[in-house]
């Protein structure tokens, strides 16, 4: 639900996302709110009571809009409203998400949204990070790619998803292509050595590496192995 549906469909046409619509993997329509406006100029916003800068958008054409997606469902759909105020977007909760069978992403403009609409027809108010965009399309852009590759025939396989950055609680391990050498730059001998067993154990160790020095946060939360446990270990005593 959106005042710029063209800006949606735009990215939504391309790439992985536009051909899992085509093969009918993923349906996602841009629904523009301002066409459930009763103004006769086509108006949906108005300013503020109390005085402040900027406009608000108005209850009435949101509601209206959503009252014409929900008509479309067997059941009342999800409504998360992408807002800097909501629940900070993780992989977690993207799995979540990727498990209803239909969901509606409300996207805000100018000042935002009336509070009376939020707490009418929002189950869920979820944000991108800790920073503010003139509108809430490309936070639902992301959450709407993010969910997408979570579905059955978007991807080429499961393990294409698995191995992403953190979809196990982990950073994704740095990877290589041709050519061998670049810039006096090497691929590491054991990509090169065919034997799977230890390029899987390299990765795995790399993984943990770089979120040890990226992201430490994310190892409280991750399941690890014994073998993890000690690797880190003697990552940690050598940094010391």
């Amino acid at each position: 639900m959106t005042l710029f549906p063209e800006m949606c469909e735009n990215v939504l046409k391309e790439s992985i996302i536009g051909r899992a619509r085509e093969k009918g993997c993923v349906e996602i329509n841009a629904v523009n709110i301002r066409d459930y406006t009763l103004d006769k100029h086509n108006r949906v916003d108005d300013a503020t009571y109390g005085g402040g800068m900027g406009m608000l958008m108005q209850p009435q054409p949101i509601f209206d809009c959503y009252k014409a997606v929900c008509e479309k469902h067997k059941t009342k759909p999800r409504l998360i409203y992408m807002s800097p105020q909501g629940e900070t977007l993780t992989q977690q909760k993207v799995k979540e998400l990727s498990t209803l069978d239909g969901l509606v992403i409300l996207c805000g403009h100018y000042e935002g949204i009336d509070e009376r609409v939020i707490e009418e027809i929002v189950d869920e108010e979820i944000s991108i990070g800790d920073y503010v965009l003139t509108g809430g399309e490309l936070p639902a852009l992301i959450l709407a790619d993010s969910i997408s590759r979570m579905l059955d025939g978007v991807l080429p396989n499961d393990e294409a998803k698995e191995l992403e950055s953190h979809y196990n609680g982990l950073l994704e391990y740095p990877q290589y292509t041709r050519p061998p050498e670049w810039h006096n730059k090497k691929v590491p001998e054991v990509l090169l050595s065919g034997h799977h067993a230890n390029i899987e154990k390299w990765r795995r160790q790399q993984s943990l590496k770089r979120t040890y020095e990226r992201r430490p946060d994310m190892l409280n939360k991750a399941e690890l192995t014994k073998e993890d446990k000690e690797f880190l270990e003697a990552l940690k005593k050598s940094r010391e």
